[in-house]
């Protein structure tokens, strides 16, 4: 187990059509594909990244086992 706090997003919304900045920053939190969910430890880096494309995501606390 890690102390380090995480979130999980999936991507609703296509990136077809989207800013490269926007597509670059799918690509940086490990965003492939649609309705994909990934764990983003939550750094200043990653909030930056989902705060610029949040109209493209879900984000939900991610569960801790």
């Amino acid at each position: 187990m890690s102390s380090e706090k995480t979130i999980r997003v999936t991507l609703v919304k296509s990136l077809i059509g989207r800013l490269k900045t926007h597509q670059a920053c799918a690509r940086g939190l490990g965003i492939r594909r649609m309705h994909q969910t990934v764990d983003v430890v939550t750094t200043p880096e990653n909030m930056g990244m989902v705060r610029k494309i949040d109209y493209l995501l879900r984000v939900e606390e991610a569960v801790e086992d």
